[in-house]
């Protein structure tokens, strides 16, 4: 099943703007529900809301039906606020 990514960006700029620790458990949950962590993996990985924001825009890009030169090419220049997402991925993958 397709996500739908305004439906899906909409959703989670409404929960960041909702209480810290409730925040926390909904982003938690809506990022796991289209991933393979857990809820407590992505709070592990990404305590911080923002983090998670930018996990969801890159996922956005990485589930495209772009073709793969326009994801790396979309994800490059996006490089500097995908980084620390990258890294905390790869460290968990390592």
């Amino acid at each position: 099943m397709p996500v739908n990514w305004e439906d899906f960006d909409s959703e989670i700029d409404s929960i960041i703007e909702e209480s810290a620790d409730a925040t926390d458990d909904q982003l938690a949950s809506r990022i796991s529900s289209i991933t393979r962590m857990t809820d407590e993996e992505i709070q592990e990985l990404f305590p911080n809301p923002a983090d998670v924001k930018k996990l969801a825009e890159l996922m956005k890009i990485v589930k495209s039906s772009e073709d793969r030169n326009n994801k790396i090419d979309r994800i490059v220049s996006n490089a500097e606020e995908f980084g620390g997402i990258v890294l905390s991925l790869l460290q968990k993958l390592s």
